[in-house]
């Protein structure tokens, strides 16, 4: 390959989780002398970070693989990779059914894309799914914003959910020291960063890997204790983690959100359905009254905080009174956000050969009442909002209305007030909301005086 024609692309699909393996991969790439091509068919680096969450992200991944293939024909220089969980769960069936490809790389491999490329660029096709120890990370990400960045704390994940295909393809629970997260926020603060996502596909087990327990035998390193260890980072104004587990969040955590002033007051908290047969049967290891308990608990403390959460219907033999405890749980507890997903099977879990899946239809049809229901209950907590005072972390142009900028709440809220982004990029700004809708919000910039005196 000449060194004039070293550009690269990189396609994410999935969870927070694999754009922040695209950003390292990407920050690999530009220390190799690669160049970011927003095009692909300009691209001689083609990767694409693959989820298998779904059904459906799976297909796109084959559909796009397959205009790739065919250009890779006239144009032998082409690299094409598949990284991430697709990558990780089809492994070499990957290259028979797609036999142009070069790189397959598991999301564990992330930080060794350099040594993978080398061997592609010597002449031989790669596939690298064995288990491997995460090496702790030294590339500099190429972050997608100047104002927001992910810091993963944990890599994988010891839950066996029923339906779910993370563990098999991440790997088990890999905790970052604490001491190495810290210096990277440091560079991140350094660099003009001012909010900071904690990562972890099961953030609140983070630290139960690493040795050492205190005398009352509690481990020394918990989410709580890190959140305690990173805080008073200068120049980090914010912090937010996910995703967490109903059996692992503790009233410890809790408590350190609420005397914390950087972490913001948003939880993002799975449930994936209200019944707790259906809870069994997914191997959750909580009930809906634990759930219940837990959100009491976190208004108990802050009673303004935003909560969002997952949700599945038409899991395997969920009934219709099952599917109505959902529905049930959603109307008590009023969530701000709601990710749902009709039940999918996925290759390799066990609810996938169960016997009693439902239709397309009945699925289709609950995930539509169950979406009717979460845009009620998301504009009726949005009025909490109308006429208040808020800070708002601007993040972006709006691509709708140039004259607007966006950013988000400390409760996650996406708001929109006029401005110009080259003045208020990164900057936290005081917005009176003056228009509120399900799931965004609309404001005026106030001015200093304007909000001492609130």
């Amino acid at each position: 390959m000449t060194t004039s024609n070293r550009r690269y692309h990189i396609t994410t699909f999935g969870c927070q989780m694999n754009k922040a393996d695209s950003e390292r991969m990407a920050g690999i790439l530009e220390d190799m002398g690669f160049e970011w091509s927003e095009d692909p068919n300009q691209a001689n680096v083609i990767l694409y970070n693959t989820c298998t969450i779904r059904d459906n992200a799976e297909q796109k991944v084959y559909s796009y693989l397959g205009r790739q293939a065919k250009r890779k024909h006239s144009e032998p220089d082409l690299t094409l990779v598949v990284a991430g969980c697709v990558a990780q769960q089809e492994g070499e069936s990957l290259l028979r059914r797609v036999p142009e490809l070069d790189l397959v790389m598991g999301p564990q491999h992330a930080n060794r894309l350099k040594d993978l490329l080398q061997q592609v660029f010597d002449g031989n096709q790669v596939v690298a799914t064995e288990p491997v120890h995460i090496m702790e990370d030294i590339t500099k990400p190429r972050r997608d914003s100047k104002v927001t960045a992910w810091v993963n704390v944990i890599y994988g994940c010891n839950e066996r959910c029923t339906y779910c295909v993370v563990p098999g393809v991440r790997g088990v629970e890999q905790s970052r020291t604490p001491e190495a997260i810290r210096l990277e926020m440091e560079q991140l603060g350094h660099q003009g960063y001012k909010e900071v996502t904690l990562l972890g596909q099961n953030i609140d087990a983070y630290g139960r890997d690493l040795p050492g327990t205190t005398p009352e035998g509690r481990h020394l390193h918990t989410l709580t204790d890190l959140l305690y260890y990173v805080h008073d980072i200068p120049g980090i104004e914010r912090i937010r983690f996910a995703t967490s587990h109903p059996r692992y969040f503790t009233e410890r955590l809790i408590k350190a959100c609420a005397e914390l002033p950087k972490v913001c007051e948003h939880f993002h908290i799975p449930f994936q359905s209200g019944d707790n047969e259906v809870l069994k049967r997914m191997s959750r290891g909580y009930t809906h009254e634990k759930y219940r308990r837990i959100i009491d608990k976190i208004r108990e403390y802050m009673p303004d905080a935003s909560i969002s959460a997952d949700a599945i219907v038409g899991f395997p033999g969920e009934t219709e009174e099952q599917f109505e405890n959902t529905l049930k749980l959603v109307e008590d507890i009023g969530f701000d956000l709601l990710n749902t997903a009709a039940y999918s099977p996925r290759p390799g879990t066990p609810a996938a050969v169960w016997d009693e899946q439902l239709s397309e239809e009945v699925k289709s049809d609950r995930l539509q009442r169950l979406n009717h229901l979460v845009a009620i209950k998301a504009a009726e907590r949005s009025q909490r909002y109308m006429g208040r005072i808020e800070e708002v972390l601007v993040e972006d142009q709006n691509p709708k209305d140039t004259t607007q900028v966006m950013g988000r709440t400390g409760g996650n809220r996406l708001t929109f007030f006029s401005g110009d982004i080259n003045d208020l990029k990164g900057q936290l700004v005081k917005v009176k909301i003056t228009e509120v809708r399900a799931f965004s919000l609309t404001g005026t910039p106030v001015k200093v005086q304007e909000a001492l005196l609130v």
